[in-house]
């Protein structure tokens, strides 16, 4: 079975951060950045109480069945029409999902 090289690539990206989040995620720094950067859209914590309606809470982002830490870094790292240039490192990314990933119930 022949893999694509898109495939590939979100093979490697995956491992390096699967090792970055596992090791040194920080989710004390993942939530103060979040409030930085992303509570003007997303309700980031429970003592928020409002946002815009088409972001969806972060505790819903955990909760959701096919949430997945490492992908969620991932496209952290890559901007998005609908959210800012954040220019995050692998590491603030990873503290961001880890924070996220806290979330969950």
């Amino acid at each position: 079975m022949k893999l694509s090289s898109e495939l590939w690539f979100a093979l490697i990206v995956a491992a390096v951060l699967d090792s970055s989040i596992g090791l040194g995620a920080d989710i004390r720094q993942g939530e103060q950045l979040a409030r930085r950067w992303c509570a003007g859209c997303h309700v980031v914590s429970s003592d928020q109480r409002q946002a815009t309606t088409e972001a969806p809470p972060f505790a819903s982002i955990a909760n959701r069945p096919d949430f997945d830490t490492n992908r969620l870094a991932f496209f952290l790292l890559d901007p998005h029409p609908k959210m800012p240039n954040m220019s995050l490192t692998r590491a603030e990314a990873a503290d961001i999902a880890a924070y996220i990933s806290s979330l969950a119930k």
